[in-house]
This record gives C-alpha cells, structure tokens and sequence, in this order.
C-alpha cells in the first residue's frame, strides 16, 4: 500500500499572511471578513493572522513573495476581484496575477491559495465572494499543514 500524506485544517500552529486588495472595495471587503472568519474557525490565533492591503491585484503577488519570504507565515491567501470590462485589461490583470502568486509558491515553497475571483460581473463577483474568501482560507491551512507533515514526518 502506498504512503499517503494526510493533512487537515488545524489552524492552532498555523500563520497566515491575507494579501486582499482594495479595488472593487466593497468585493474584496467581504473577502477578507469571509477568509479571516475562517481561519479564526479553524483556529488559527489571531496574532498569527497578518494582513495586508494593496491598490490592486496585480499588486498583490509583491506582497505575498514579501510575506512568504519573511519566515513569518505558513502560508498566503492571496484575495482580489478582477471584473470584466470593455477593455483587454481583464485578461492581463487576470493572468498575470495568477502568474504571479504561483511563482511566489514555487520560489518560496510557502503555499499561496488564490482567491482572486475573475468574474464577467459585479453581480457573479457578489455571488461568490463569502464563498471563495473561506475556501481559500482553507486551502491555506490545508496547505501548510500537507507541507509540514511531508517535510516532518518520519520515512
């Protein structure tokens, strides 16, 4: 039988970096409220949930490298909305972003989960914001928790 890495969302000896940008305020307001919500349910303390807030996404990636690269956190949740307009825009701010976060996964070898909602409308980027904020959060803790018994537990 294969070993297999288990992990939950344990968050006691979990720190978490939030990286939430500020355009489309009211969006990635309740981003936030809904991802600290949830890692403060899952247990991580509140002294060990950092956050930051940036103009835009494509911001957002600086500050997680920063976040990621000071020891000080398990992992980055990384939060945005990117709605859609009349312009090329949407697509260069989507991708890049994306781009972005999973190079600070892959350098920094800390987990980024990404709740950036790219979303064609307000109202689909109001339907979805409480729920992506929590699930990334759990996916964070999550995260860090599956890297942490790869690295610690015993062969």
């Amino acid at each position: 039988m294969p070993h297999l890495f288990s992990a939950d969302v344990d968050g006691r000896e979990i720190a978490v970096g939030v990286v939430a940008s500020r355009f489309n305020e009211p969006v990635c307001d309740a981003l936030l409220a809904a991802a600290v919500g949830e890692l403060q349910r899952l247990g991580v303390p509140d002294d060990d949930i950092l956050v930051a807030r940036v103009p835009g996404a494509l911001e957002i990636p600086a500050v997680a490298a920063s976040m990621a690269d000071s020891g000080r956190v398990d992992a980055v949740v990384a939060l945005g909305a990117v709605i859609r307009g009349e312009t090329y825009h949407f697509e260069v701010v989507s991708d890049q972003s994306a781009a972005g976060l999973m190079q600070v996964q892959i350098e920094s070898g800390i987990p980024v989960a990404n709740g950036i909602l790219t979303c064609d409308t307000d109202a689909q980027a109001e339907a979805r914001m409480h729920v992506k904020g929590a699930e990334a959060a759990r996916v964070a803790v999550e995260m860090a928790n599956l890297l942490r018994a790869i690295e610690h537990e015993p062969r």
